[in-house]
């Protein structure tokens, strides 16, 4: 057990556990040290130096981001010394920094626009000193901006710790000092999965999402389109942090009643989709478990995670379950079974989603994604860009009254909401396993054991003798040790994985709202949790709408021939079972 240790902060006594930094022990009293390149997710580093602080004693200013406290420490950290360094700090970074802030999509959010006014910055006594660089707009989901970068190398970081891809590094010297991937290539040019946390993690307006609302409301405004909208599960636990409401409040009555007021012509509830994953995928691994074919079997509806595999472990791609994403799954009927059942032209139709991935839009891209005869996904927004069109439209967002999705693939169920965690979708694919192999009703519906923040989780669930070993992976960097215990030819005995490729899963999406609440996963974690609860149904195969559509549409059955057509689309590889 870790002992105790006391020191003074601005001379206020303070104890905390041996090995916290001094900016973590400033804060446990309520003193917030501003930084730029420390954040809770990544491994300390202390490079920006707007940290600084005076440790008694000592020769030079502490960076108490990465400066241990230790026993009888002295530290203060509002001198005119610390302060007229972190002004200076600031300035340099300033001097070189695009004064674009109205305009960037980071203006009223962005950590160094923060810092240089809590600083009282008016002037810059520097002139720049670096050189102009192009714009790194090659990828679907992001826009990398070098002249916006602070070399704070957070995106570093977390590529290399937490998704174990190290896409950036630090390249060239002095004032040529950039970020970017090897060789100066785009990231279009190298393996870069598209999750796109590195938008979320970057202080600054220095990489960014790729914004697709003008094609939408151009979309939306031509009289001979239907815009048909799909909201993702995480979604309505994230949108309300625009708006000022705590993280995981449930606010999908008001986005609903908000996408309706900007003039989506439909607006229907992805968790109909994902109630149909789960009966295509149940259907699925139950034929792989009986002929103990490509076992163990791989769920996700994540494509940033689907990216890593095809890029990493192409070798293990027969593992994956055929199906698609919940998103794509949605787009192929959009423009099939719901425009027969609604009596629309197909080539009408426009299908949004909004989703809280930024690889969604590079998914719905993708040239198998057209089985409907169109594409069949046309244009994801994400959660920002969505709360991004509602300030536009001048919506009061919380006066909103809520309003329910309309009729025909707008009925989901509780199993459907958990999509949005990590540990959602093996949760919503056991509830209806248990009930099908066993022919009994569950007696608990929740399965405790799945759920949690680690990032790589194992249970163990009984079907009255069948017992599936499962496993749960969330952030890429422990997708990377599932994939490798394949390899090594699983000796864990895994049945049935669960990747995800964003940390928590998709409650912190590269897409979702940029929160600096250390705690927001969970908080919104607990939303969903909280909404499935709430919901009348609460078991994929208890949806009546898709059991009209497995009964009208996929002749009776699911992972059958039209299923097949429209629902699956086997990566380099597959078999179908």
């Amino acid at each position: 057990m870790s002992k105790n240790i006391t020191l003074t902060i601005d001379n206020q006594p303070v104890t905390v556990q041996a090995g916290v930094t001094i900016w973590g022990a400033a804060k446990s009293i309520g003193i917030n040290i501003p930084t730029l390149c420390h954040h809770f997710d990544v491994k300390p580093y202390g490079g920006c130096r707007a940290c600084v602080v005076e440790v008694q004693g000592a020769r030079a200013l502490a960076a108490a981001c990465s400066f241990p406290a230790t026993e009888g420490l002295v530290v203060f950290t509002n001198t005119p010394k610390v302060r007229s360094a972190r002004r200076l700090v600031v300035e340099l970074l300033l001097a070189n920094h695009p004064k674009d802030c109205l305009i960037c999509p980071r203006n009223q959010n962005c950590e160094l626009q923060a810092l240089a006014q809590s600083l009282g910055i008016k002037d810059i006594r520097f002139p720049p000193a670096k050189p102009r660089w192009e714009l790194d707009e090659g990828s679907p989901s992001l826009v990398r901006d070098p002249n916006k970068c602070i070399l704070c190398g957070r995106c570093v970081r977390f590529c290399e710790e937490k998704q174990t891809c190290s896409v950036y590094t630090f390249a060239n010297r002095g004032f040529k000092s950039t970020v970017a991937p090897a060789f100066g290539k785009g990231l279009k040019d190298v393996k870069c999965t598209m999750c796109v946390q590195c938008s979320v993690i970057c202080p600054v307006g220095a990489i960014v999402v790729k914004d697709d609302t003008a094609k939408v409301l151009e979309a939306i405004n031509d009289p001979d389109k239907i815009v048909i909208v799909q909201t993702a599960p995480a979604t309505r636990v994230a949108l309300g942090d625009y708006f000022g409401n705590p993280a995981g409040s449930v606010v999908t009555g008001q986005m609903v009643t908000a996408l309706r007021r900007i003039g989506f012509d439909r607006v229907l509830d992805t968790n109909f989709t994902a109630d149909l994953t789960i009966m295509e995928e149940a259907t699925e691994f139950l034929k792989r478990l009986k002929a103990n074919l490509h076992m163990p079997m791989i769920t996700s509806c994540s494509p940033g995670w689907i990216n890593f595999m095809e890029m990493y472990f192409p070798d293990l791609l027969q593992h994956h379950s055929t199906c698609k994403s919940p998103q794509q799954m949605f787009g192929a009927l959009a423009k099939t079974y719901y425009a027969r059942k609604e009596g629309l032209d197909p080539s009408r139709i426009v299908s949004v989603s909004i989703m809280p991935c930024t690889a969604k839009k590079h998914e719905c891209l993708r040239p198998e994604m057209r089985s409907s005869g169109y594409q069949d996904v046309d244009y994801v927004l994400t959660t920002r860009e969505l709360s991004q069109l509602i300030q536009s439209f001048g919506l009061s967002f919380n006066d909103l009254p809520p309003s329910d999705y309309d009729p025909v693939m707008g009925v989901g169920s509780g199993a459907g909401t958990i999509f949005g965690v990590t540990g959602g979708v093996m949760e919503a694919a056991m509830r209806t396993a248990y009930e099908v192999v066993t022919g009994e009703t569950l007696p608990a519906v929740e399965f405790n054991s799945i759920r949690g923040m680690g990032g790589l989780r194992e249970a163990e669930v009984d079907l009255k003798g069948t017992k599936i070993k499962l496993a749960i992976a969330h952030g890429l960097g422990n997708a990377r040790k599932v994939m490798e215990g394949i390899k090594a030819g699983n000796p864990r005995g895994w049945t049935f994985i669960e990747v995800m490729a964003c940390p928590g899963g998709c409650v912190s999406g590269g897409g979702q709202p940029i929160n600096h609440d250390m705690n927001f996963r969970h908080k919104r974690t607990k939303g969903l949790y909280a909404d499935d609860r709430n919901l009348p149904l609460r078991k994929s195969h208890d949806n009546p709408e898709v059991q009209a559509l497995r009964d009208d549409f996929l002749g009776g059955e699911y992972g059958g021939h039209k299923s097949h057509e429209l629902l699956h689309t086997p990566l380099k590889g597959h078999d179908h079972p």
